[in-house]
């Protein structure tokens, strides 16, 4: 796998009834590139936010198969990956970086 900067390992914070009730416990939810570490998260994490991640648990999303006319496709893979901060710590994401 190639060198990632912080950016390309955090694409972008996931905004979701779960997720917001997630955020109350001090969990960050974000989709992640495919082939990214936990490691590699949580340096990214820490890194961008300035906080302390306590763990991290990542998620693939499977793509559908979607019907296009008379062809079918299938959409990407998606990984997620929810960060737990540590006692204190927060992330707004609805403010920019």
């Amino acid at each position: 796998m190639s060198k990632f900067t912080n950016y390309d390992v955090i694409r972008n914070p996931v905004v979701t009834e779960k997720s917001t009730m997630a955020s109350e416990h001090g969990q960050v939810v974000f989709d992640v590139a495919i082939d990214a570490t936990k490691t590699q998260i949580k340096e990214a994490v820490e890194a961008l936010f300035s906080v302390k991640v306590k763990a991290v648990n990542t998620l693939v999303r499977k793509g559908k198969v979607k019907r296009f006319r008379q062809e079918l496709g299938t959409r990407k893979d998606v990984k997620k990956a929810i960060v737990t901060l540590v006692d204190g710590q927060s992330i707004d994401i609805s403010t920019g970086i």
